[in-house]
């Protein structure tokens, strides 16, 4: 019983660890950003999926319409916008 409780909350650590997002480098940072001024939308938090997509992520960035959560692809191309 014990082993099997040790071994559920080490599956469940590892999992978290593994669904983290890492940070962006400053050339994909400049991408991500023209990608968005390209929509009319400025700022946010930028990540990248640590996932084998590796999708980009932007947090609350401020658009003419609202603030927004983005999703983008490998080639900075935008996948989705969502209301935040």
């Amino acid at each position: 019983m014990i082993r099997a409780s040790i071994f559920a909350i080490a599956l469940a650590l590892s999992g978290s660890v593994a669904l983290a997002d890492s940070p962006v480098n400053d050339a994909d940072g400049a991408k991500i950003k023209a990608a968005l001024q390209a929509v009319g939308c400025e700022g946010g938090k930028y990540e990248q999926e640590t996932e084998a997509t590796g999708v980009f992520e932007v947090d609350d960035a401020k658009c003419k319409d609202g603030q927004f959560d983005f999703k983008l692809d490998k080639s900075f191309k935008i996948l989705g916008k969502s209301a935040d």
